[in-house]
């Protein structure tokens, strides 16, 4: 009963924290990457690359222990080879695999980054990861029969392409990088931190943010084969609201949209977080360089937004 509390609370107040902040980010910019803190000897600021795979492996860690204790159950968990549960935790892990380690290994140079930024994220990952290992080896989560429904299929095939599609707009950044630390482009330019240019090539001739489309596209899909109540709701049009009464603090947590599992809870935050960076990153672009910048691009949704 203890975990099944703590497990609710913990859900509905960090769906409500990506509610709460990701306003915030439309009006502020994350100190990281290119909106980094232009004094770069503050003691505030640490090293981009070793910050990064620091606070991306305590998703993986954290999900890897909460998914074999499995505290919603009653016993630990007994997973197969080849079961979906093993397939969707597998999914989660190849993810973070790339992020936390490869990527950032593989990155000739990242900016520094003040120390908030890795701060946040590693409480953004310990509930994500946690969460999501919860769930996934809880008896709620909807497996049992996944291999029967259309949509765990459709789910993995999507989630499969998002992260193929993340893995290849990211290297035509990387690239980028690449080819001015060849040239010296950084070194000669006289100013601190990385050297930016108009990344160009497949998605990129729609949108300023590709990667972060491919990622949305690959987390729909993996929500969608880890649990489809949520989608059946919304398409069926039996999904209720929730109330005033649920998301008062002193409510039961379990009364806060039930359906919103930690799937779709992970969904949600990253859309809220990462569309305000794509908004003010897109006008970075158009300032920084002007009419160079391709005027019919659009942010992150090709054709749409």
């Amino acid at each position: 009963m203890h975990a099944q509390l703590l497990y609710d609370g913990a859900r509905k107040w960090f769906a409500l924290a990506s509610v709460l902040v990701g306003p915030l980010l439309v009006v502020i910019d994350a100190p990281f990457g290119r909106f980094t803190p232009s004094s770069q000897n503050s003691i505030f600021l640490v090293d981009g690359i070793k910050s990064w795979i620091v606070m991306e492996l305590v998703s993986p860690i954290c999900f890897l222990n909460a998914f074999f204790r499995a505290p919603l159950s009653t016993r630990a968990a007994e997973i197969s080879l080849g079961s979906p549960k093993s397939i969707l935790a597998g999914a989660f892990l190849v993810h973070y695999l790339n992020r936390a380690l490869l990527s950032p290994l593989r990155t000739p140079s990242r900016s520094k980054s003040h120390i908030i930024v890795p701060f946040c994220a590693v409480i953004f990952n310990l509930f994500n990861g946690s969460l999501m290992g919860t769930f996934l080896s809880s008896p709620a989560a909807p497996t049992q029969s996944a291999f029967a429904r259309p949509t765990f299929w459709l789910g993995l095939a999507l989630w499969a392409a998002g992260f193929a599609g993340n893995i290849i707009h990211d290297e035509i950044l990387l690239n980028i990088r690449r080819n001015a630390k060849t040239k010296g482009k950084a070194r000669d330019s006289g100013k601190p931190g990385e050297h930016y240019a108009i990344p160009h090539g497949l998605l990129y001739r729609f949108i300023s943010y590709p990667n972060y489309f491919c990622e949305w596209v690959e987390w729909i899909g993996f929500a969608l084969a880890a649990d489809p109540r949520l989608f059946t709701a919304l398409t069926s049009g039996h999904l209720s609201l929730p109330t005033w009464a649920s998301l008062r603090p002193s409510a039961p947590p379990a009364a806060f949209l039930p359906l919103l599992s930690p799937p779709w809870i992970f969904l949600v935050s990253e859309i809220l977080l990462m569309l305000p960076r794509a908004y003010r990153g897109h006008r970075w672009y158009q300032r920084k360089f002007g009419d160079n910048y391709p005027q019919e691009r659009k942010i992150v949704i090709p054709f749409v937004l």
